[in-house]
């Protein structure tokens, strides 16, 4: 029976995948993957042979017609990405919403992914929160911020490390500098580590210690200051 799977896959550490996956990626007529020579080292640490096709940002507009018969003739396809759950700021919506229109069933592994673990570490309130993801590089990054300034809800963001610094400065500018922040980088990795501190002090720590390694921001929404009644100052 033909099914489209997306399988998270660790973030770092090998130990994080799990039996179900490996199963999935084994009897898979097709495995899709965001880089075939990062999946490559993978699978073959688990000695899954099945055969790779590419499948990335850059090609998925095209090659979603040709999936979508695949799948209605019968195949099973397991789309992974370099880390993670595919989908989450990686590729795998277009394929996913087209499986959907054309009433091929997908099931969606449950797995590693980044911004949970940063989040639950932060120690900001997790009741409520807003997934952005990468912010705009350039067109629409101030009108995003400037949105976000007023969000109540504790916000979680990717960041490269190269922009680390220029993200925090700006998370100074439109957040303010007491506002709560936590970095963490190198999720399940030898080197993980989690900064956390009011924005301008999170500023400071990476501006004299460079940042390596894939980065999740969590920031803390704005506190709703509740305005006095009248008949409190009688």
């Amino acid at each position: 029976m033909s099914k489209l799977y997306i399988v998270p896959t660790p973030i770092g550490n090998l130990e994080d995948m799990t039996f179900r996956a490996i199963r999935v990626l084994k009897e898979a007529d097709l495995i899709l993957a965001e880089d075939t020579r990062t999946s490559g080292k993978l699978l073959k640490h688990f000695e899954i042979s099945t055969h790779m096709h590419s499948h990335h940002m850059h090609n998925e507009h095209k090659t979603v017609e040709n999936l979508i018969s695949r799948l209605k003739a019968g195949e099973t396809i397991a789309l992974i990405s370099d880390a993670g759950t595919p989908a989450i700021s990686d590729p795998g919506f277009l394929l996913t919403r087209a499986c959907v229109e054309n009433n091929i069933e997908v099931d969606c592994l449950p797995g590693a992914t980044a911004f949970v673990p940063a989040l639950v570490n932060s120690g900001l309130p997790n009741d409520k929160f807003v997934f952005e993801g990468f912010l705009p590089e350039k067109k629409g990054r101030q009108t995003r911020y400037l949105a976000l300034a007023e969000e109540n809800r504790t916000m979680i963001f990717y960041v490269s490390p190269h922009k680390l610094v220029k993200t925090l400065a700006e998370f100074v500018q439109y957040f303010g500098a007491e506002r709560p922040v936590s970095i963490s980088r190198e999720l399940s990795k030898l080197h993980e580590e989690t900064i956390r501190g009011t924005a301008d002090e999170v500023l400071k720590h990476f501006e004299a210690k460079p940042p390596k390694g894939e980065i999740v921001a969590v920031v803390g929404g704005k506190i709703l200051v509740k305005e006095k009644r009248k008949d409190d100052d009688e």
